[in-house]
């Protein structure tokens, strides 16, 4: 089908179905829109499947000042619907995912140094532009990440942010096969975390809270398992040898400072998640230890993410519930007693 016909159809389609919140704390509202056309560089995505990531909160609760009513959601897998003018990378029928980044300009001195994730326009799925609750969305072509056919829209989703951020961490953290890396926190990235660590070659090594935790740690390929409530989680990784790399996974900054201490020489200490505050103490670092924050990545990232988690079959755990279910979704994720990841099945 040719991509004036596509644009012709849903002109004449017109509506979609979408949630919005309209104000800060607000709540979701599942609402009718127009179908937004693609202008130039953009493209038009039919939505599949779109997580619900914790950093929704920030759109949902008016944590960082954006205008409303905004769409939220950055974890969208989908098919390409129509093209913008001057877009020829991408063809109608191509399945695809949008992360939380939101494309690039690729002009300005971050972009011509290479570092995408760092452009000037900071252009982010779901918060500076409408996300993937809804029927459709538009985002630019240098958002678009290539779903490999191995995996299905719902679980493409998650990849698009929980495992991009734990899958480009470690691959960036100066750890080689053989090496100790632990995963602080089994939650919605940790879970993911200790099966690319695993698959990765790493020996790896699953820090978390409670001895009921140990066999799901071993299920996802954990070579040890730490229960942090019994035993000094620093320790016990210097008798290891000390970790190569530490991929803290959770929120809470004291858990993080306790397992500082097991970092080895040379090793790094990988934070992903925002962290109101915590302590950190130079002593462990004398050994040349590091501590280093992490952003997810770009749409080619994405794609890097997608195709290993295709080929070593990484999956996330999901809970999947209709686009109308959202308000139970979003707070099912936010109890923390979701089943890791929680997805919106948005195609009818």
């Amino acid at each position: 089908m040719t991509n004036a016909k596509c644009l012709s159809m849903l002109a004449a389609m017109s509506i979609m179905r979408a949630v919005q919140v309209s104000r800060p704390g607000g709540p979701f509202e599942l609402v009718e829109r127009p179908v937004p056309a693609p202008g130039p560089g953009m493209v038009l995505v039919k939505v599949e499947a779109c997580g619900i990531c914790h950093s929704d909160v920030l759109i949902k609760e008016g944590h960082i000042p954006i205008p409303y009513p905004r769409v939220p959601g950055h974890e969208i897998a989908g098919v390409v619907a129509a093209l913008g003018a001057s877009v020829g990378n991408w063809t109608i029928g191509q399945r695809v995912g949008i992360g939380w980044n939101g494309g690039y300009c690729g002009i300005c001195p971050s972009c011509r140094r290479g570092e995408l994730f760092a452009c000037v326009t900071r252009q982010i799925t779901g918060l500076t532009s409408d996300g993937g609750y809804a029927e459709y969305v538009v985002a630019p072509a240098s958002a678009l990440a290539s779903i490999p056919p191995e995996l299905t829209a719902v679980e493409a989703a998650p990849l698009m942010c929980a495992g991009i951020t734990t899958f480009n961490a470690l691959r960036n953290a100066g750890a080689r096969p053989g090496d100790l890396v632990a995963i602080l926190g089994l939650g919605g990235l940790g879970h993911l975390g200790v099966q690319f660590a695993a698959k990765m070659g790493y020996r790896t090594v699953a820090v978390a809270r409670g001895a009921e935790k140990g066999a799901l740690a071993q299920k996802l390929g954990a070579w040890r398992y730490i229960d942090s409530t019994q035993s000094d989680s620093a320790a016990e990784l210097q008798k290891l040898g000390g970790a190569k790399v530490v991929l803290a996974t959770v929120t809470d900054g004291a858990a993080i400072s306790a397992v500082q201490a097991g970092v080895g020489v040379n090793g790094t200490l990988m934070i992903l998640a925002g962290i109101p505050s915590m302590t950190i103490s130079t002593m462990p670092m004398f050994g040349r230890q590091s501590i280093r924050g992490w952003y997810s990545g770009t749409a080619l990232d994405s794609e890097d993410t997608m195709a290993f988690s295709a080929m070593a079959g990484v999956r996330s755990m999901n809970e999947v519930f209709p686009l109308d279910q959202v308000a139970t979704a979003y707070e099912r994720m936010l109890s923390g007693s979701a089943r890791f990841r929680v997805v919106l099945s948005v195609a009818k």
